[in-house]
């Protein structure tokens, strides 16, 4: 049987640069940075007090207090991203549908980063009994399953936990399950807060994070910058969009994914670049159709200059007149939702034309020597994206997508 197009008819986005598509979109291509100082999280402790917060988002606009009870923030951004897609979409749900729709997402912690309060009330309070919510609310497919139960979809539902690959994991899978018939709709993406101070000191641990912001590959990068927000695509058939007359952003075409089989935190270009040829592979791409690629680009020591080597292995000579760029640098590293906000961004830049810019750039890194798009987003119009994502533990994904034209 012929393997069915994908489309993609709906998108939903809750980040720091926007907490809607025409926001989202409007400050991306702008090159306009959204790391301040963090509010949410007393850091006079911290050794970094710069991050990528959601502001303005007020969760009672979204929903009333009992369910307020039993929605933990990351599964908040999670729903409101689902319902701009599904609005975006302009979907009538019947029985049918609901039975025939998936809902796939990613996230890296679920509610673990957010769960200090309940923590201090145990461990320095004393406090005997926990509320009964708490394993409830803090699950990884909370957001799933509330998704699940706002649209009364029934189809298959679960998240996946690969760290900052499970959005792009979770897309690639939504994707898969619509190409090989096992569903006819999907609802896809991810959600991450790591806003807890016992997170936040984790982070510090590890030495990574940037004290003031996010130069992905520049000489003078000092690692990257912790981001939250939510990001939902909604997938059909190319048969489905064309039936009801749906709008169509972009066409998902290959996923491919990787293990480096190596190290927890110490990359290798050669997984990154099997994730890549796979994802070109499994979208019956060639390397030269490639016109823009998103980068994991974290802006640190490790992952620039293996990333660089990663697309030099795969584009050859080519890899000089690719354009690249990092949006971490605007919307910060939104760990197990950075797949799907990214998504976003190379899905916008397919449909716009409008390639968004790396912010913040000073000097290229003299080993990253591609063409990262420094601060100013870039007119022109490529036929086909790749979106990377590269995971702690090894573990990576690559999304294809494809322009579309009418």
């Amino acid at each position: 049987m012929d393997q069915r197009r994908v489309v993609i008819t709906g998108i939903g986005i809750v980040s720091a640069p926007g907490n809607n598509c025409e926001e989202f979109s409007q400050n991306l291509f702008a090159g306009k940075s959204a790391i301040k100082e963090i509010t949410s999280v007393d850091t006079s402790t911290i050794r970094f007090k710069k991050a990528a917060e959601v502001r303005g988002f007020d969760p009672q606009e979204h929903f009333d207090d009992a369910k307020l009870m039993v929605l933990m923030r990351f599964a908040q951004f999670a729903v409101v991203a689902a319902r701009q897609a599904v609005s975006d979409a302009s979907v009538e749900w019947t029985e049918e549908l609901r039975e025939r729709t998936a809902i796939i997402t990613g996230a890296g912690s679920g509610g673990l980063a957010n769960l200090d309060f309940e923590y201090h009330e145990l461990y320095a309070l004393n406090r005997i009994r926990p509320r009964p919510l708490m394993v409830a609310k803090a699950m990884s497919n909370a957001g799933a399953s509330h998704i699940s139960m706002e649209f009364g979809i029934t189809g298959p539902t679960y998240t996946i936990t690969t760290a900052c690959s499970s959005a792009s994991h979770a897309i690639g899978q939504a994707f898969w399950h619509v190409r090989q018939g096992l569903v006819d709709m999907a609802l896809t993406g991810g959600s991450e807060t790591p806003f807890g101070f016992a997170n936040l000191k984790a982070w510090e641990g590890m030495r990574v994070v940037s004290p003031d912001t996010c130069r992905p590959f520049c000489r003078d990068r000092s690692g990257m910058i912790l981001g939250e927000g939510g990001a939902m695509l909604f997938l059909e058939t190319l048969e489905s969009a064309r039936k009801r007359g749906a709008e169509i952003y972009a066409e998902i075409v290959g996923f491919g994914m990787s293990a480096d089989a190596n190290h927890l935190t110490q990359p290798l270009a050669k997984g990154a670049s099997k994730a890549m040829k796979d994802a070109l592979r499994d979208g019956g791409l060639e390397p030269e159709e490639i016109g823009y690629i998103n980068a994991h680009g974290t802006a640190t020591q490790a992952n620039d200059v293996m990333e660089t080597e990663a697309i030099r292995q795969v584009f050859g000579d080519q890899a000089k007149r690719l354009a690249v760029s990092s949006t971490k640098s605007m919307h910060g590293h939104t760990l197990g939702a950075a797949g799907a906000i990214e998504a976003v961004a190379t899905v916008l830049a397919l449909k716009n034309g409008v390639l968004p810019p790396t912010a913040n750039f000073t000097e290229a890194d003299p080993e990253c020597d591609l063409d990262y798009i420094p601060n100013e987003a870039r007119e022109v119009k490529v036929e086909a994206a790749l979106s990377n994502s590269f995971a702690f533990g090894g573990l990576n994904a690559t999304l294809a997508f494809k322009r579309w034209k009418n």
